[in-house]
């Protein structure tokens, strides 16, 4: 270990036992009595519930006042990146950012046309079995009636307490619900905010994340502080003036600024009082293993708080999930493994998601204008591929400001749907087989990049690609297009296979279709001869007896 890294390390610990001691003044343990403690040991207890591992597929609201400009992700750091897109698209709608900033976008949302139980049961109609809403996002507005933020939904913009619309309407819908906490990530993420212009007539007059509550006399945010929302009353991370480096910052390495105790002590009390008013099903964080990790230990005691509440909401049992990205395999013990736009090249043992979007995780107008949504048969592929493989795929539908989904995306989703109604039998409650599937697109070609950010690989999928699950005594054969000859052959039931153990196919049948298929199983593999009928235009699945 060279001097630099070992410097660093003892840094972190340092720091991170300093704050430690004192947040954990502020921040109720977990009792003796209780199973799970805040520690790696103790949350290695941890496995996902089965209901989780059957439901294979989750719809996701990543939706909140980002949306409402319609200008894509990170709108909130983007718009105060002078000469970037989001910025000069921000002076043209709402004005220079020294005077109109993101907290006026803000004061502009109010989701007139948002209507959370038709949503909702759409997206349970087209096949979710789960639902997840988004609590924060990096741009620190809490979404719900939040006691420790006074920047939130049922304060300012809608008006509304966005968390509790959607709970109420997945009950209603008999789904597990789930809510995305993004907020730790404000202290670095905002700090842009602390800008000003480089150049032009407004040349270093300072952005609105310098505003004080003493600013805001005679404004629509009379009362509020800017510096609770922004956070950015701290010096700088080291590079900050490259609005690139947080990707390097963002396990709080790498000359990042490091985060005060009340700011740890303020993120702990709103997430808590989330898990405890609206008691979620999934949680999920945005972060390199959990928040504000490895400079504080407020993940842990987060994680462990919400396991042991579940514990007690269902007597004893843990049907909870609780997700973190870049986990090592000790760590996949705790938690469940989250790869964001990306999927793992094997069957992993453990449960896991890949969480990914239709477009932008915020809604972006460009998307619709361009048509570079994700089309359905991309979807369902990829949740074939994910199935195969011992995991789960969540589905963000952005939404826009006004709380509406759009034409295209209304179609992508009826499609998954109609998919779903012929095929679910074999997606939902199963299990992978000895192999996830054989033909060209099994050699990986695009490894996981940190969290994964690995989709966009090319998946020409060919009649020769299939992914196996099974359930019971039956196997279900993906295939991935239709063949040009209606004929399938699939090597690994072949009788001398030497990577599957032989098996004597009985009966092989085409959902979607009523009749038993004619079929011939020999040493190199099992043909199948398919009917001229297609079911459907995506792809087929056998269900081999």
């Amino acid at each position: 270990m060279n001097k630099n890294i070992f410097k660093t390390l003892l840094l972190f610990t340092v720091l991170g036992t300093a704050l430690n001691a004192s947040a954990q003044q502020k921040r109720e343990t977990a009792s003796s009595s209780d199973k799970f403690q805040p520690t790696w040991e103790s949350l290695a207890q941890y496995e996902a519930p089965e209901w989780f591992r059957n439901a294979k597929f989750g719809i996701w609201a990543h939706w909140g006042p980002q949306c409402q400009p319609e200008q894509g992700d990170w709108y909130a750091r983007g718009m105060y990146d002078e000469g970037s897109w989001q910025h000069n698209s921000h002076l043209k709608n709402y004005g220079h950012p020294s005077v109109a900033g993101f907290k006026d976008v803000i004061n502009t949302w109010k989701a007139e046309k948002w209507d959370p139980e038709r949503l909702v049961a759409l997206y349970k109609k087209v096949g979710a079995q789960y639902f997840f809403a988004m609590g924060n996002h990096h741009d620190n507005f809490d979404l719900w009636d939040s006691k420790y933020q006074k920047w939130n939904s049922v304060n300012m913009g809608p008006k509304r307490d966005i968390l509790a619309a959607w709970s109420k309407a997945a009950k209603k819908n008999s789904l597990p619900f789930g809510v995305s906490i993004h907020s730790s990530h404000a202290w670095t993420w905002y700090e842009t905010a602390q800008r000003a212009d480089q150049s032009g007539p407004l040349k270093g007059v300072p952005y609105d994340g310098n505003m004080t509550k003493e600013d805001g006399k005679g404004k629509w945010w009379e009362g509020y502080d800017p510096k609770e929302l922004y956070r950015q009353n701290h010096p700088l991370s080291k590079g900050s003036e490259d609005v690139k480096s947080l990707w390097a910052q963002w396990d709080w390495h790498n000359g990042a600024s490091i985060p005060t105790r009340e700011y740890i002590d303020n993120f702990y009390q709103r997430t808590v009082d989330m898990i405890d008013t609206y008691q979620p099903d999934l949680l999920y964080f945005d972060d390199t293993t959990l928040p504000l990790w490895p400079i504080s230990n407020v993940g842990l005691d987060i994680a462990a708080h919400f396991y042991n509440s579940n514990v007690k909401k269902n007597k004893g049992k843990v049907d909870a999930v609780l997700f973190g990205k870049i986990l090592s395999e000790q760590q996949k013990e705790c938690l469940v493994w989250d790869v964001e736009r990306g999927v793992p090249d094997q069957v992993q043992e453990k449960a896991w998601q890949t969480c990914t979007c239709l477009g932008s995780w915020h809604y972006n107008k460009a998307d619709y204008e361009n048509n570079t949504y994700k089309s359905s048969k991309k979807v369902i592929h990829m949740l074939i591929d994910i199935v195969s493989k011992n995991g789960n795929l969540l589905l963000n539908v952005p939404i826009k400001g006004d709380g509406s989904i759009d034409d295209k995306e209304e179609k992508i989703l009826h499609e998954i749907g109609d998919w779903m109604q012929i095929n679910k039998e074999g997606i939902f409650d199963t299990r992978p087989w000895k192999i996830y599937g054989e033909g060209p697109s099994t050699v990986e070609k695009s490894p996981l990049n940190a969290a994964g950010f690995n989709e966009d690989k090319d998946n020409a999928y060919t009649a020769e690609d299939i992914r196996f699950v099974q359930k019971g005594d039956a196997i279900y054969a993906h295939i991935m297009a239709w063949p040009t000859d209606g004929r399938i052959l699939i090597k690994s039931l072949g009788k001398k296979n030497k990577t599957v153990p032989s098996l004597r196919v009985k009966t092989v049948s085409l959902l979607g279709h009523k009749k038993k298929l004619i079929f011939h199983q020999n040493e190199e593999a099992l043909s199948v001869t398919l009917p001229v009928e297609m079911p459907n235009q995506i792809s087929l699945v056998l269900k081999i007896n």
